[in-house]
């Protein structure tokens, strides 16, 4: 079996999900490589040392561009803050590097442009990690709208709700708060959280036509951690839209981090013609089903455990009616893309297919601006 050697830039909370993965893979999943956990890189060496004991990397590095001429890493998973993705990417791209990239792909979509014409001139396995594709639950749903068992699509919804900072005592910026930060993470929830709704909507439902916005940024100004002054806040901490989908579904979408009570809840509801099915992250191991052409006695929603062996990654894991989590779609991901890479097919979400994403991402923020309805960019 051919030795895939990974490197991992960025030993954060995403630093930490994807290092799980490549641990736990071999041990549940036959896959096409032997997995060698090579090499961690952070700017903070004691950080990467620290990690590289906890999660078994044989090396440290604190500079990313070392990667580039090392013949020893075949795939570099980048887990940095959002404006440092492109630069990354490229250059690794060039430089003939697998990548995975954490979502959202780009700070805005023409730099994610340029990071897509990078890797496919180099003709690299590349991904973005939008991972709640790979929540069984939420693959199953995907397969029951590929079945046609909802029929003609009517609506779309959905929901992302956090609370951790309404504080006005939060600072922004720095190696914890950057997503504070606009320089940094380019928008608030809309890039961070919504961008997880539109992914997940453009893969079930297909690609949006336009879309009319709101956001608010609730405390205007806040310290920032790096230079010490009170500085003004960029970010959107709420964001609301409608939307238009090509196949004439309506969508409504909603994010906020001032949703007090709600640390990550993340919902999606889609009505058919024939039936509905929703989805909880909170109870993320059960898809929720309505089915009209039950007979009438007997019609009413129900609540797929999605655990047995038939449903999607499930017979991996442990026996029926025993659960998996959050962590797990991680894994799948990375199943997925290394199949991909292994065949040569192409393992979505692609940098081509996240920018799709960046672009509804980009007219939602454009829409919150100008007050009117903005459409879609088309990925060409």
């Amino acid at each position: 079996m051919k030795k895939l050697n990974v490197a991992i830039v960025g030993c954060g909370f995403m630093g930490r999900t994807h290092s799980n993965a490549y641990c736990k893979i071999g041990n549940f999943f036959d896959v096409p490589y032997e997995i060698v956990r090579k090499t961690i890189c952070d700017f903070n060496e004691e950080k990467a040392r620290a990690h590289a004991a906890r999660w078994g990397f044989e090396s440290v590095e604190t500079d990313w561009r070392r990667l580039l001429d090392r013949e020893d890493i075949d795939i570099v998973d980048i887990c940095l803050p959002n404006n440092m993705h492109a630069e990354a990417a490229i250059a690794l791209a060039k430089a003939g590097k697998m990548i995975i990239c954490e979502k959202p792909l780009a700070m805005n979509g023409p730099e994610g442009l340029k990071m897509v014409k990078a890797v496919e001139k180099a003709g690299v396995p590349n991904l973005v990690s939008y991972n709640y594709r790979r929540m069984p639950a939420v693959t199953l749903a995907k397969k029951l709208i590929e079945e046609g068992r909802l029929g003609r699509i009517f609506h779309y919804r959905a929901k992302f709700l956090q609370d951790w900072t309404i504080s006005r005592d939060l600072p922004q910026g720095g190696d914890a708060l950057w997503r504070l930060d606009v320089k940094v993470a380019g928008s608030g929830v809309t890039g961070d959280l919504l961008a997880h709704c539109i992914d997940t909507a453009l893969w079930l439902n297909g690609s949006m036509d336009k879309v009319n916005a709101m956001t608010e940024t609730f405390i205007k100004e806040r310290k920032h951690t790096l230079t010490g002054k009170v500085e003004k806040v960029g970010i959107d901490d709420a964001c609301a839209f409608l939307a238009r989908f090509s196949n004439g579904s309506l969508a409504t979408f909603e994010s906020t981090r001032y949703a007090r009570g709600h640390k990550a809840l993340y919902t999606f509801e889609i009505n058919g013609e024939h039936a509905s099915i929703a989805w909880d992250l909170h109870d993320s191991h059960r898809l929720q089903y309505f089915e009209h052409r039950d007979p009438g006695a007997l019609r009413g929603w129900r609540s797929i455990h999605v655990t047995d062996g038939d449903h999607p990654y499930m017979k991996n894991w442990w026996v029926p009616g025993l659960t998996i989590g959050y962590e797990h779609s991680f894994v799948h991901q990375l199943y997925d893309f290394l199949q991909g890479a292994a065949s040569g097919k192409p393992t979505g979400p692609t940098f081509r297919d996240a920018l799709e994403t960046q672009y509804v991402c980009d007219a939602v923020l454009k829409s919150a601006r100008t007050s009117r309805w903005e459409k879609v960019a088309k990925v060409r």
